[in-house]
């Protein structure tokens, strides 16, 4: 078992940063595949970004390349997702999701545990 809390969300300006923080319990967090996905208002939850077990792979939806950073702190039992150039179309509520097997990290099925999510609103 595995639960996810979710911090360091809040309203910034276009343009500004945000570092969001998830903080895993359990003593095999390295054992597991670590993801952050968003929802928008009514929207479906879409992909963000993914950190492989080891954190050594990482995957970027292509909306969020080269703003985003996914990283995974194993000591720590954490993994942060810093964002950069926020964008308005970037506000949604935030979740970080868990899974042991990492089969479909790209996709919300494709994950166990989530976290109760954590609202990022960027103003224009």
């Amino acid at each position: 078992q595995v639960q996810l809390v979710e911090s360091g969300g809040g309203l910034v300006q276009a343009g500004g940063s945000l570092r969001l923080s998830c903080a895993a319990s359990g003593r095999t967090f390295s054992s597991y595949a670590m993801g952050w996905f968003r929802q928008a208002p009514g929207k479906e939850r879409e992909f963000v970004a993914a950190n492989s077990r080891s954190g050594g792979s990482t995957y970027y939806a292509d909306s969020v390349k080269g703003r985003f950073t996914i990283s995974k702190d194993n000591a720590k039992n954490t993994v942060y997702l810093q964002m950069i150039s926020l964008r308005p179309e970037d506000t949604a509520v935030y979740y970080c999701a868990a899974d042991r097997y990492a089969t479909a990290m790209l996709y919300p099925h494709g994950y166990e545990y989530w976290g109760q999510g954590t609202q990022v609103t960027v103003s224009s």
